[in-house]
């Protein structure tokens, strides 16, 4: 997708950011010895946050390092629709992936918390300034509306029409292909069944242990990377 000139304005920013500097402390105590960081020569942590024993600097300092590289997807442009998603934890990380993966738009559909909640930054970090987002008091309707402006509706949902998404990936298309709306719902009720009835696919992803499915956020970074990136 285009590079907006909001996206170059936060990058830019994050360039400047001075490299971070941690340091690991020690409890004392012979019998807790928690390690833990903290920045470098920080009084933070002085006593144990476990057992409230001092504690001490050990070994070296290091450098925290961030991830700035620019690669061209092979995928189709992506958007998402958040219908009633309900944690504001969830949407914010959620924000933070669409800004790593490239996501064209966010649209935060009924209850789903929006940027202007204010503590949304705490999750968001900031990327609630890079990605184009807009709210839609009824999802469905922004469904219909998506459709018609000739979008593909995938859903991350469970159910007798899904597939798994690993297979879906091949036909999601490449770069100039019509952009994939990935829907995701409600933590506990998923997608409103009308958005189901408009989509061209329901995907879900493998689980191989005791539970039938992942966190909405997890859920979301793994489908928006595998299709973005697939193939590059």
């Amino acid at each position: 997708m285009p590079t907006t000139p909001a996206r170059l304005a936060v990058w830019a920013l994050q360039r400047k950011l001075p490299t971070m500097r941690y340091q690991q402390r020690e409890c004392r105590a012979p019998a807790c010895g928690l390690r833990f960081p903290v920045r470098e020569a920080s009084e933070l942590g002085s006593q144990c946050p476990l057992c409230g024993a001092p504690t001490q600097f050990v070994d070296p300092v290091y450098e925290s390092h961030e991830v700035h590289e620019r690669r061209v997807a092979a995928g189709p442009p992506i958007e998402a629709l958040f219908d009633n998603i309900r944690s504001l934890t969830n949407v914010g990380s959620m924000f933070r992936t669409a800004d790593g993966a490239g996501i064209r738009h966010l649209y935060l559909g009924g209850f789903t918390p929006t940027p202007a909640h204010p503590k949304f930054a705490k999750t968001a970090l900031g990327a609630e300034r890079s990605v184009p987002w807009s709210h839609c008091p009824d999802p469905a309707v922004a469904a219909d509306a998506l459709v018609t402006a000739g979008k593909r509706l995938w859903a991350l949902e469970g159910g007798p029409r899904s597939r798994d998404l690993f297979d879906l990936a091949a036909l999601a298309g490449g770069p100039e292909a019509p952009p994939i709306v990935l829907v995701l719902g409600h933590e506990v009720s998923g997608v409103d069944p009308r958005i189901l009835d408009r989509c061209e696919h329901i995907a879900r992803l493998p689980m191989a242990g005791i539970k039938g499915s992942l966190n909405v956020s997890v859920a979301f970074g793994i489908a928006t990377y595998l299709l973005r990136y697939s193939g590059t």
